[in-house]
């Protein structure tokens, strides 16, 4: 029984083949490299803010020519970690 329904022994294989390869494709999906309307639709936020926190306080982004593509893990981890709510040097020195 796979998902509720039974199949003959003879399209088992062949089902459970179906369920690695979409496993596998939201896996692949997971781990692509994401755009910069893709982050800030994940994290929230507008295009501004996440080209602050690239200048500023060091958000990992990767230049690929003219764009920025970002890793989603990579993001999370990095605001989980306070990333984005720590004033960069130069906001310190603007207070001071």
């Amino acid at each position: 029984m796979i998902g509720g329904f039974l199949f003959p022994p003879s399209m088992k294989s062949s089902c459970s083949s179906i369920l690695y390869l979409g496993a596998q494709r939201k896996l692949e999906t997971e781990n692509r490299w994401l755009s910069i309307r893709e982050i800030c639709e994940h994290l929230g936020v507008s295009s501004d803010t996440v080209y602050k926190w690239i200048d500023k306080h060091t958000m990992p982004a990767h230049r690929m020519g003219r764009l920025w593509k970002f890793k989603k893990d990579e993001v999370d981890e990095w605001v989980k970690a306070s990333g984005a709510a720590e004033p960069a040097e130069t906001d310190k020195k603007r207070k001071e």
